[in-house]
């Protein structure tokens, strides 16, 4: 599996990568390697649009969008985002398709005071 624009495991900075003509130049180049390479899909993140559909249009390998637009072959979103587990963290890119941060929010607090108030554990929670 290859990977090309944002590599967040390295980024000092997460922003789009490409928006430079040399920079997309060298992004493309990246991916037509990998391709020769063999590598058996490849992952456009965080690059513009037009970019991703030249890189797809240019390989054989299928593309792999997270941030990358509509041309790619498919799609990945981080579960956490795609959930709403982090109501603070939301690029331009990621589409919350649940708001989960406020139901656990709930569940904790509700966890916390049924301990404090003894009424967790209970019978019907304890071994005997």
């Amino acid at each position: 599996m290859g990977h090309v624009g944002m590599l967040p495991q390295t980024a000092e900075t997460y922003r789009v990568r490409g928006k430079k003509r040399e920079e997309a130049e060298r992004i493309l180049q990246d991916a037509v390697e990998l391709d020769k390479l063999g590598v058996f899909a490849i992952v456009l993140e965080c690059i513009p649009e037009s970019l991703a559909k030249k890189i797809t249009e240019s390989i054989n390998a299928p593309t792999i969008g997270i941030g990358a637009g509509r041309y790619c072959d498919g799609q990945v979103l981080v579960i956490n985002d795609l959930l709403g587990m982090d109501e603070s963290f939301k690029p331009k890119f990621v589409k919350h398709y649940a708001k989960l941060a406020q139901v656990i929010k709930a569940a904790v607090r509700q966890f916390v005071d049924e301990v404090r108030s003894g009424v967790f554990p209970d019978d019907a929670h304890t071994y005997h």
